[in-house]
């Protein structure tokens, strides 16, 4: 018959085991809900311009290559 022995733990040593175990699934849920804002908001001209536009990859698709004197404002 298996016996089992209580072993107290610190609470420091209690803490890293509880982060390490919500680390990885808050690190996707956060991926996610950042995918998801920027995704809403790349209609937004201050989004479009001050982050979207200087993604290394993305930037050129985002730039506005309208000529000004096509823009009504």
């Amino acid at each position: 018959m298996a016996r089992l022995v209580y072993q107290p733990q610190s609470p420091l040593n209690a803490t890293l085991t509880a982060s390490r175990r919500w680390a990885t699934s808050l690190g996707v849920w956060g991926v996610g809900a950042g995918t998801a804002a920027l995704l809403l908001l790349s209609v937004t001209p201050l989004v479009k311009r001050e982050v979207l536009v200087k993604l290394p990859v993305l930037g050129s698709y985002y730039e506005d290559k309208t000529p000004a004197s096509d823009k009504p404002f």
